[in-house]
């Protein structure tokens, strides 16, 4: 009997409904730049030289970093008894703040001005002040430069970290890490591109917020590692499951999602969960090696202080922070600081600041120390971009006897590597803390500044949604220009 070459239209699209299942799911992986080289042989990556794939993207003009680390003090750090020595406080010390007009406070209790409990240390050859509480951020100051006239908006803790994390005072915009993956693609496609690493007392204030990619692809939220004991859980697979049976179980799922795909295109959460599957069983492989701290010589993390209780929570979070970077994680965000429980979960040092600010800073001073001269010996400073800040600055008058409220018109920040000249302080605030006045840097130019490093435009890094092209700046935002030059 002979056979027809023939085939119905009906029995065409039946047959090729996987393969046109599989187009849109192409089209749209590469929509949401999730696209790049398979990793041959689950081989891993050492450094971002040897993990770079067809992820990642071109950038809009030569960059200065590759990656960005993100030290963020949740809470509110006190600028004026950290990193802006302010005499006029002391002298003046027990009398009414006058000559601003209304003092604005958070939650009550205003007082009188008070005077830093702290002292002042010139450090470095650039002889920057630095307080008596970061005497090894201190050793490091013409590694970083300092900028003393940042402001935000609001002084509530959620809106603030909307601000600084986010872009916007409003809940359910891209963070920053989300606009820099989604900018510049993956470098290693066995470890996610955006990372944060929160404290282990609890999450930050606005929590997932501040890692949510937004109204952009749901593939660019940033991936949450575990800041104690296993990173990553359930990192390996089933006792009993040989890597060809789950090779085989991820294609059939994957090509049941082709076939939802195709009846639902343009859906970025299942482009992300495919994505998410495929980098699953990527990391099983990879992901083991990158997270093991145990690999780092005493020396290392005795340099990242491992071996004191204090300063050990932070310090795991700075060393594993170097070994990503390191590995090609385009950014990475450590939090110090919990939404607060007790007076010293976070910053937010309203009644006794002495106490909550000098139990932070232990924590955190040596370990940071330790992170950038991890990273400048191994020449990982040179295209890693690092900034420590947090969501504003505090009062120049008292609250509660011994405490400060939140302070959105001032306060300090630091951004080291990417080419960066250190030892420079760039604005400044009045003679009371209480406003930036010389160079006001607003969270919008920042954002701005750490796009311009990673070589991207940040008016031309756009997004459509919701009828107009979206940005992380918006309409806002100037390069800081002793930064950029």
């Amino acid at each position: 009997m002979k056979t027809s070459r023939h085939i119905s239209r009906r029995d065409l699209m039946f047959s090729a409904g996987g393969g046109i299942g599989g187009v849109a799911l192409a089209s749209l992986l590469a929509q949401d730049k999730l696209l790049g080289a398979p990793v041959a042989g689950q081989a891993c990556a050492s450094s971002p030289k040897g993990a770079a794939s067809d992820g990642r993207q071109k950038t809009h003009f030569r960059p200065r970093a590759k990656s960005v680390i993100s030290l963020f003090m949740t809470g509110g750090v006190s600028h004026i008894d950290t990193f802006d020595p302010k005499p006029m406080l002391r002298k003046h010390h027990g009398q009414p703040l006058s000559g601003f007009g209304e003092i604005v406070v958070r939650q009550g209790y205003p007082g009188p001005i008070m005077g830093s409990p702290y002292s002042f240390k010139k450090y470095g050859q650039s002889g920057t002040e630095v307080s008596e509480l970061f005497p090894h951020m201190g050793s490091i100051v013409d590694e970083f430069a300092l900028i003393r006239s940042g402001f935000g908006k609001s002084n509530d803790h959620v809106l603030a970290h909307y601000e600084w994390n986010t872009g916007s005072l409003l809940m359910g915009f891209p963070s920053v890490g989300s606009w820099v993956t989604y900018g510049l693609g993956t470098e290693n496609q066995s470890l996610p591109g955006y990372v944060v690493i929160y404290d282990p007392r609890g999450g930050p204030n606005a929590g997932v917020a501040n890692w949510n990619s937004g109204f952009l692809p749901a593939a660019f939220q940033g991936t949450v590692f575990r800041p104690s004991g296993d990173p990553i859980l359930d990192l390996h697979p089933p006792a009993g499951i040989r890597p060809e049976q789950q090779r085989a179980r991820l294609d059939q799922l994957a090509k049941l999602n082709e076939e939802h795909a195709a009846r639902y295109p343009g859906s970025s959460e299942l482009a992300a969960r495919i994505a998410s599957y495929e980098l699953a069983y990527n990391m099983q492989a990879c992901a083991p090696e990158a997270v093991d701290l145990e690999k780092e010589t005493t020396a290392t993390k005795q340099l990242y202080g491992l071996d004191d209780a204090v300063t050990e929570p932070f310090g795991r979070q700075c060393l594993l922070a170097r070994r990503l970077v390191e590995r090609g994680v385009r950014f990475v965000q450590l939090f110090n600081g919990a939404k607060a429980r007790t007076d010293v979960d976070d910053w937010d040092a309203h009644s006794n600041l002495a106490d909550n600010h000098g139990a932070h800073a232990r924590e955190i001073d040596r370990p940071i120390a330790g992170l950038i001269r991890d990273l400048k010996q191994r020449g990982l400073l040179d295209d890693t971009l690092v900034i420590w800040h947090s969501e504003f600055g505090r009062m120049p008058i008292s609250q509660k006897g011994l405490g400060r409220d939140h302070n959105p018109g001032a306060m300090s920040f630091w951004m080291a590597g990417a080419g960066i000249r250190g030892g420079q302080v760039i604005g400044a605030t009045d003679d009371f803390g209480y406003k930036a006045t010389e160079q006001p840097i607003s969270y919008h130019d920042v954002h701005a500044t750490i796009l311009h490093l990673l070589g991207l435009d940040h008016k031309r890094l756009t997004y459509y949604f919701n009828g107009r092209q979206m940005r992380l700046t918006d309409v806002h935002g100037e390069l800081i220009p002793q930064l950029v030059a």
